[in-house]
């Protein structure tokens, strides 16, 4: 098949990412984004990852062009509170590699200093591995740009942004003015044959059909019955109720993080945009009904929020499905967003998948023409991001030890799958690949990305003293002997590392002065 004529049905985020994508990767291209004039995105979608920089990048966008479009903040981490035990005191997962300069043995430095003093806690292993923690730790921020911090700012950090309005910014700045037609109409009737959609309301017909329809999948799923793989045993929540607070004094409440805190059924999300927070409840329909999930919500409203009344709020519920499709490209359709793939919010991916799917079209679409083999490997790459993505979402649940409701009991006592039982790696990255690292080694390696600081919040460990005394030979004195130095050396670049962010700019100051005089 060819691909020089493509139509994108959906807006939203995902549309309108796809056709920026597109547009800059082929300006040659015809391409067409149908959405109707009715349906309101889901746009829970507030918060991102690192790899969102890569792809802005890629397309050319410039923070100081969409920031104020958008109401966007940076983000360095993603902060998790109640996840491993109630009243835990919570832990952070900073982006980015850790700081590995002058370190004996990489991330196994702060266990040898757990070991020597067995009250840190959890979350410090952060603060001494990450330098951007300092910043953080006090609502600092700086770029590099004038600054010698010993971080690289791209690397380490992400967007938090209305999702919405960024999908309306890449519409009016970049799809429309490059040439892609915009049409606003219903779809009311989908004909197809043999190599798959034929046309639209009997009018609209391309080489390539992008289904950009959000859960409901209207291409891929309702037209062409293309099965879905649900993975709802890894990840249990498939509902969610959200909705908008606004601040009472942004420049002491902005933070550079994501906060999510572990409730009765689910956990709940905080994302500072510069104007207002984003806020939402992810729960199980299987352990609370929508309205008394409603409530749970409310009241923690109440608690982070004692300045918001939570009566006078609006709400929005909205209904996840939590899998991917068997086949993400069938015979003249492609499917984007939410109409391939979903895990849940945690973790920020939902406009993770969307970037990095689209990356992969993007490859695939290199060549004059598409074979079957080159649709069946745009799958299996997608699917191989998506499946990591899902068994790094579910080690945040299959790590938790809480057991004070029956949602949080469940999580603790469900059998896991046959492969992890059996040590089955069918993945680069996830929960399989900790096992097996805390299994078979003791020196946890520096590529398994976020794993390490969940892992370590979450008091799992890779490294334990019974270990290192056995393959090294060592007794009780002889371990703090070698260890005490190593941990003395963590300790002085954290103390360097907060020194230098003293005099830096709070992270309030930092957006007013460069996006929102």
């Amino acid at each position: 098949m060819k691909t020089n004529n493509i139509i994108i049905v959906g807006g939203g985020s995902a549309g309108w990412m796809t056709a920026a994508t597109l547009i800059k990767s082929f300006p040659n291209k015809k391409i067409t984004l149908i959405e109707s004039p009715k349906i309101e995105t889901i746009g829970v979608g507030e918060s991102t990852i690192g790899f969102v920089r890569y792809w802005t990048h890629y397309l050319g966008i410039k923070d100081e062009e969409f920031f104020k479009a958008t109401d966007a903040t940076y983000k360095l981490s993603i902060r998790f509170e109640n996840f491993y035990k109630k009243g835990d005191g919570g832990f952070h997962y900073p982006f980015g590699p850790a700081n590995f300069d002058g370190n004996q043995a990489n991330y196994n430095d702060w266990v040898f200093k757990k070991y020597l003093y067995p009250k840190t806690h959890r979350s410090d292993f952060a603060t001494c591995l990450y330098p951007q923690m300092a910043l953080v730790n006090n609502s600092k921020l700086c770029d590099n740009e004038n600054s010698n911090f010993p971080f690289n700012f791209i690397d380490c950090s992400a967007y938090h942004f209305d999702a919405t309005k960024f999908g309306l910014f890449l519409r009016d700045s970049i799809c429309i003015p490059n040439g892609v037609k915009h049409i606003k109409e219903d779809i009311k009737s989908v004909e197809t044959n043999k190599d798959g959609i034929k046309s639209l309301n009997n009018k609209y017909k391309a080489d390539l059909f992008i289904d950009c329809t959000g859960f409901k999948s209207l291409l891929l799923s309702k037209t062409l019955k293309e099965p879905f793989e649900s993975l709802t045993d890894i990840l249990p929540n498939n509902s969610a109720w959200a909705t908008k607070i606004k601040y009472k004094n942004p420049e002491k409440e902005m933070v550079g993080y994501t906060n999510c805190h572990a409730i009765e059924n689910g956990w709940c999300w905080e994302i500072p945009l510069w104007h207002r927070w984003g806020t939402g409840y992810v729960y199980s329909d299987k352990f609370v009904d929508d309205q008394n999930a409603l409530k749970e919500f409310k009241r923690h409203i109440k608690k982070r929020f004692p300045y918001a009344n939570p009566e006078e709020l609006e709400y929005r519920n909205i209904k996840m499905r939590v899998g991917i499709h068997n086949r993400l490209w069938v015979k003249n359709v492609v499917a984007i967003g939410l109409a391939a793939a979903f895990t849940e919010p945690l973790e920020s991916n939902g406009l993770f998948t969307t970037h990095e799917f689209l990356m992969k079209l993007i490859r695939t679409m290199q060549r004059e023409r598409i074979s079957q083999w080159e649709k069946d490997n745009f799958t299996y790459q997608c699917k191989t991001v998506f499946k990591n993505l899902a068994e790094f979402v579910g080690l945040h649940y299959a790590l938790s030890i809480r057991d004070d409701t029956p949602y949080w009991k469940h999580c603790l006592n469900k059998q896991w799958e046959e492969k992890l039982i059996n040590l089955k790696p069918t993945n680069l990255i996830g929960y399989l690949k900790l096992v097996q690292d805390k299994s078979f080694q003791y020196n946890y390696q520096n590529n398994l990305a976020g794993i390490p600081p969940i892992a370590f919040g979450m008091d799992y460990y890779p490294t334990d003293i019974p270990t290192i005394k056995y393959f090294n030979h060592l007794n009780e004195q002889q371990v703090k002997d070698r260890y005490t130095p190593v941990v003395d050396r963590l300790n002085k670049k954290s103390k360097i590392w907060n020194e230098m962010v003293k005099d830096m700019e709070t992270f309030y100051q930092y957006h007013k002065r460069r996006f929102y005089k």
